[in-house]
């Protein structure tokens, strides 16, 4: 079983995958060559059969982590009684076009004294089901399966001595290399490249270095955030790019798959897909930020999938995509593999995707006003796919769906659903009022008003004096702490503020929130789950909106202490506080950033 926490990783990646590096040097996750492709490295999910890239010292070792400051560069640094030494692991930016070749840079480096480190190289090609062999050739070694392969270049000077011992065992490779203060060696693994491998230069290793350092501090050039939580905010917004698929635009919920809401339990799903949901809410947090061209990218690839259509009976929008725009999701089991601490069983796909979730409507259309409103505004084939959407909407709003958190215990009369589809026919009609678009305005207001009475009939529950999960039942949802964000409600409404503090007795535990109750509300599973990070922000958000500062503020710091070493969330707190859920999740990092600028704004 792996010992390894999820939080102990940091996330390198180029834009097109990720790979996710632990605190004592090992890539125990890496799928090739997209986010959504098998694993090649899986040790995070199984520890005999996943796979593994592995440097570290050979003898007694504490190790820390960094960043690189403003770039996704990560330093692992190792102290041995004998010295000190790091491994510098970044993957160099891809460009624009879909490719299967990428590289994992590692430098291998003695900072003080003396220190030997171990390497070892063993993939396990598609979730470990494929066999591959390992050929020495030339300067390093080729590892190649029936799919994909996977070349080690060294990196040394001509004429360097030859410190390093390498033997094969098994399909695996295994280094030795002994440093003293000042030598510095490594490697780069390239994935489907037809060159064999090569002795890399030190300059030519030190331009990739600088060009990926280069590459990170000129986009980050672009923020506009100059508020309190500077480091933090920039964190998160360097997450979110690396968590972007640059040939498509659409954003993955979290490079990850299997990673479980609760040890031992059955809540494991495959997060390394473009959900409507997600990615229309980083919109607006990258928006805030100054990122434009972020958001231009994902309104093409909204649009896109918009006028395509969707599949089943969720109408023109898919709840969930890869990251090609495709919708082939299948969910099937990887049962050779134990799961993370045995939490089983392991899926890939998501049957999400055949689900209906109506408040996609809403997030999408109201990412669109954002951008509209930001200067991008909708062409005429735009405009067209979203009257296509509304008109949709308009014929299939008042009916029961599964919801934002996908439960699978049966499809209910959800609020938050409700108040999505209101937010979708409002930002339509602002749409076509302000740019005198041709639409159906009548019946988009009869539709929005429609939706306004039923929540306020069927979804305020006069007993509980709030806005309930569903409208059969008293049961509370964080979900509808976007609320006052929408607009639905002002911020300080009694209506709304009763609401508030139902949550806050109910959900609350301290600063971190409970999406719902799972023994109130069955949602179809067994077992529960932690606290989700998305709604905890979004506590700290509505209680700003509330004008209770010194709570949200308190709050947000609170959260702040949850972040892992590097400043990286998964989905959910244990009770514990171990961070459990795929990881790292989008969800949570643009909902830091949504709040951090909102709380910023609010205290001046």
């Amino acid at each position: 079983m792996p010992e390894t926490a999820i939080a102990d990783h940091g996330l390198i990646g180029d834009l097109q995958t990720a790979a996710l590096v632990t605190t004592d040097g090992s890539i125990d996750w890496f799928c090739s060559p997209r986010f959504d492709a098998p694993s090649v490295f899986g040790a995070l999910l199984d520890d005999e059969r996943g796979g593994r890239f592995r440097i570290r010292p050979s003898g007694p070792y504490t190790s820390r982590q960094m960043y690189y400051p403003d770039t996704a560069v990560l330093i692992t640094r190792f102290s041995g009684a004998d010295g000190i030494g790091e491994v510098v692991d970044f993957m160099p930016p891809c460009g624009g076009a879909a490719t299967a070749r990428h590289r994992i840079a590692r430098l291998v480096r003695c900072v003080r004294g003396s220190v030997t480190f171990e390497m070892e190289v063993a993939p396990r090609f598609d979730y470990g089901r494929r066999p591959h062999e390992a050929i020495p050739f030339g300067h390093g070694v080729v590892f190649v399966s029936s799919e994909l392969s996977l070349t080690l270049h060294p990196v040394r000077e001509p004429g360097d001595e030859h410190l390093a011992e390498t033997r094969l065992e098994g399909g695996d490779a295994h280094l030795r290399l002994s440093l003293t203060a000042g030598q510095v060696r490594g490697v780069v693994l390239e994935t489907d490249t037809a060159e064999p491998p090569r002795e890399i230069r030190l300059r030519e290793f030190t331009a990739l270095f600088d060009g990926t350092v280069g590459w990170w501090r000129s986009w980050l050039a672009r923020s506009t955030y100059r508020g309190r939580w500077r480091e933090i905010v920039t964190r998160s917004a360097i997450t979110l790019k690396l968590l972007t698929y640059r040939p498509t635009g659409g954003l993955v919920a979290a490079p990850t798959l299997g990673l479980p809401e609760e040890l031992g339990g059955e809540r494991n799903w495959d997060y390394r897909y473009t959900w409507v949901r997600d990615a229309s809410f980083s919109v607006s947090a990258l928006l805030a930020l100054g990122f434009t061209e972020e958001a231009a990218r994902f309104g093409g690839w909204l649009g896109d999938r918009i006028r395509e259509g969707g599949n089943g009976d969720g109408g023109p929008l898919a709840v969930l995509y890869r990251v090609d725009g495709t919708t082939d999701l299948r969910e099937e089991g990887l049962p050779h593999w134990s799961g993370y601490r045995g939490s089983s069983p392991v899926r890939i796909g998501n049957d999400a995707a055949g689900q209906l979730q109506l408040d996609i409507y809403g997030e999408a259309l109201d990412s669109v006003y954002a951008a509209d409103r930001a200067g991008f505004e909708l062409p005429h084939r735009g405009w067209t796919a979203v009257r296509a959407a509304l008109d949709w909407l308009g014929e299939h709003w008042d009916q029961p769906e599964e919801g934002i958190w996908e439960t699978r215990g049966g499809r209910r009369s959800f609020t938050y659903g409700r108040l999505m589809s209101w937010v979708a026919f409002d930002r339509g009609l602002r749409m076509a009022s302000t740019h005198g678009r041709p639409a159906p305005v009548e019946d988009w207001t009869w539709q929005r008003d429609s939706i306004y009475d039923q929540i306020l009939n069927q979804g305020w529950h006069r007993t509980r004096q709030a806005f309930v999960q569903h409208y059969t039942g008293d049961e509370l949802d964080a979900s509808l702490l976007r609320m006052p964000r929408t607009g639905f409600l002002p911020s300080r409404d009694p209506l709304w503020l009763s609401t508030l503090d139902a949550i806050g007795k109910d959900l609350v535990v301290d600063s971190l929130v409970h999406r719902y109750d799972p023994a109130a509300s069955p949602d179809g599973l067994a077992g529960t789950e932690g606290t989700f990070s998305l709604c905890s922000f979004a506590y700290v958000d509505a209680l700003t909106r509330a004008s209770r500062l010194d709570e949200a503020r308190a709050a947000f710091e609170k959260m702040l202490t949850y972040a892992n070493h590097v400043g990286l969330y998964a989905e959910e707190i244990a009770p514990s506080g171990e961070q459990l859920g795929n990881f790292p999740q989008a969800f949570t990092h643009l909902a830091l950033i949504d709040a951090a600028v909102t709380l910023d704004a609010a205290l001046g």
